[in-house]
């Protein structure tokens, strides 16, 4: 879920510092220099310590925006010149989506209970009499204070202080993983499990250091785009519609205009999937089955391998939007490049596992790509939309818009949604539960990753209630424009 802050500014503006140095033909000598005019000898207003300790980071931030992780013996002398000539020789991706700035991971203290000074040293003592480690005593000052070597984090303190004077200090990323797949390594920094990982993206704008950062494919992309030899195909997400300040033909538009050879909307491989989904559904309906899960979001798919095999048996094994439209650009471009463009970072993981897709860019990415190319949205000439294209296969962008698809399609059968609106480690066990129980409320369980659906996604451009009211309104303008 993106919320503009600091963090995101910054990312948000080293890939446009990238994208135009790109554009114009300096990225090699450019972006050494990147870190020295963010963070110039004279900075007043510094977010660290000093300005080497910010250029450092900087330049750390920068190595897996050109698409590389961050590995442990990694030389600290190698020049982000040298990062980008390897970029630009490179075939293939890396096969990794999350990497930590081991540099910006310093602040965070390990999760744990904290005595305020709202502590009255009263006479009861719960909190001290309740510990079940007797890890609180007192201080010179009558105040509880808290052994960290001793405490559990049960919270039973924070639960009987009558003062309230007790809090629980989380850890950002952790306290934001639905799944438990970050923790603070000996040293004190942050490590993703992959064996856990779920590729959600929560921790990225949990933290408040921005140093979880994604392996991007910018640099692939752009290459590919600029090589006059290759044919470079988009496949934009149906969330493209609440991302951006303008009409859907005309962002479409734009998007041709950075040099794609086609432009096409997920949405139509998002019919298919409604089509096929629903025909699935009626199927196992039919062998009696309790309810069917969607499969369009690979987080969720993700977690139900990971994390909850019991629901594993009720999934859908209908394929997601992103697959059938990418079979479509295929069939039509046999020998071009295809780039999947949309909100999601799981997304590239399931974009490394289609072979009909060769990149993923987010729509941040694509933001960058705009601004560090001077393309101005609103002056670029429209794009014809797909009028085959039904309605309901844009509806994906938002939460419950699957299930409202497929009651489209099929509204004689009696469909009853449930729909599981972002994932946490409450749903994650909830859904545990419908696994082993076999019972819902309802017979076709949505389930979106991100809290608002594909519009509200991790890499998208605007925050929940920002992104719900542009794809409303632009949804609207759509379908009155293709009635016309």
């Amino acid at each position: 879920m993106a919320y503009v802050d600091n963090t995101m500014i910054i990312r948000r503006d080293l890939l446009s510092k990238m994208a135009e140095l790109f554009n114009e033909g300096k990225f090699k000598e450019g972006l050494d220099r990147i870190p020295l005019e963010m963070a110039p000898r004279r900075k007043q207003d510094l977010d660290r310590c000093c300005v080497f300790k910010e250029r450092v980071i900087i330049k750390e931030k920068l190595i897996p925006l050109l698409g590389f992780d961050l590995e442990d013996d990694r030389d600290e002398l190698k020049t982000l010149a040298e990062y980008a000539d390897e970029a630009l020789e490179r075939k293939n991706p890396i096969n990794k989506i999350l990497t930590v700035v081991d540099e910006a991971c310093t602040s965070c203290v390990k999760n744990s209970y904290i005595v305020t000074n709202l502590c009255k040293g009263c006479v009861a003592h719960p909190c001290m009499m309740n510990c079940p480690k007797s890890a609180i005593s007192w201080n010179a000052n009558g105040q509880a204070q808290i052994d960290p070597k001793t405490c559990i984090n049960c919270g039973i303190c924070m639960n009987v202080c009558p003062y309230h004077s007790i809090i629980f200090m989380p850890v950002p990323c952790e306290n934001a993983c639905p799944v438990g797949a970050i923790s603070k390594d000996q040293y004190g920094i942050e490590q993703i499990d992959e064996d856990k990982c779920i590729d959600c993206g929560k921790c990225i704008t949990a933290c408040p250091f921005g140093s979880i950062m994604e392996n991007s494919q910018i640099v692939d992309v752009m290459k590919s785009i600029k090589d006059e030899e290759t044919e470079t195909i988009a496949i934009v997400a149906p969330a493209v519609i609440g991302q951006f300040k303008s009409t859907t033909d005309t962002v479409l538009g734009a998007i041709k205009q950075l040099g794609f050879c086609d432009v096409i909307e997920v949405a139509k491989g998002a019919n298919v999937t409604t089509e096929r989904e629903a025909d699935e559904l009626l199927e196992r309906l039919e062998d009696k089955a309790p309810f069917m899960t969607t499969s369009c979001c690979p987080a969720y798919v993700s977690a139900t391998e990971k994390h909850i095999p019991e629901i594993q048996k009720y999934v859908s094994e209908t394929k997601s939007p992103m697959y059938y439209a990418a079979e479509i650009a295929r069939e039509k471009h046999p020998n071009a490049k295809i780039v999947f463009i949309g909100p999601c970072i799981a997304k590239r993981r399931e974009g490394m596992k289609d072979p009909n897709v060769d990149y993923v860019m987010t729509f941040e990415e694509l933001s960058a790509l705009f601004h560090g190319w001077k393309i101005e949205i609103s002056k670029e000439e429209p794009l014809l939309l797909d009028k085959s294209i039904l309605n309901h296969g844009r509806a994906y962008a938002a939460s419950g818009g699957v299930a409202q698809s497929v009651l489209e399609v099929k509204p004689y059968v009696n469909i009853k949604p449930v729909i599981v609106n972002g994932l946490d480690k409450k749903k994650i066990k909830m859904l545990k539960a419908f696994g082993k129980t076999g019972k819902t409320s309802g017979n076709f369980v949505e389930v979106m990753a991100c809290e608002g659906g594909c519009i509200a996604g991790p890499s998208s451009n605007f925050d929940p209630k920002t992104g719900s009211r542009l794809y409303e309104k632009n949804l609207a303008a759509l379908i009155e424009s293709l009635e016309d």
